[in-house]
């Protein structure tokens, strides 16, 4: 956390913050409020952690931070600060072909717009790890932070199903 003066972080005040995103390191000087997301998307170029909501409720933003799912609109950067975060890139690159998770999506339909997929993705990739082979309810309660206007969520739902059955089995894909 950045030191105060009493209670009141001064504003213009900048930090260094060193993370590592998706297995690469970065080092950067940033205001002292800069949103994580907004460090993602305008100092790293990571655009595909998406901003919608921006209060924790609609999921876009969701990127793991030690491997945990965490809503990066309501961090601030400097509170991630010697942390390793992934984001939606880290999943596969564009020469690489799509993670089992992004497969399964891909096969079952389970996007339209595609604006919430990223941060879906990525919780689902927490979700498997905790639970392999999870139900239809712990799938719909793991995911119950992820708002899709598009999909209706059913084809999401069998999407993490087969996501499960690819991940249990990475020869499949990779």
């Amino acid at each position: 956390m950045p030191p105060t003066r009493g209670d009141v972080i001064v504003e213009d005040e900048t930090f260094s913050v060193g993370v590592s995103v998706n297995g690469r390191r970065y080092e950067r000087r940033v205001p002292a409020r800069l949103l994580l997301s907004d460090f993602l998307r305008h100092e790293l170029h990571l655009t595909g952690t998406h901003v919608g909501c921006e209060h924790g409720v609609c999921g876009c933003c969701t990127v793991l931070l030690e491997g945990e799912p965490v809503r990066s609109c309501l961090m601030l950067a400097v509170q991630a600060d010697g942390m390793e975060l992934t984001t939606i890139e880290g999943f596969a690159g564009p020469q690489e072909p799509l993670h089992p998770i992004q497969r399964a999506f891909q096969e079952k339909h389970a996007l339209q717009c595609g604006f919430c997929t990223p941060g879906i993705i990525v919780s689902v990739q927490a979700l498997l790890r905790e639970h392999p082979t999870p139900t239809d309810e712990e799938i719909r309660h793991g995911l119950a932070g992820n708002l899709c206007r598009c999909t209706g969520y059913q084809n999401i739902v069998e999407a993490v199903k087969l996501a499960a059955v690819y991940m249990a089995d990475d020869t499949i894909l990779r």
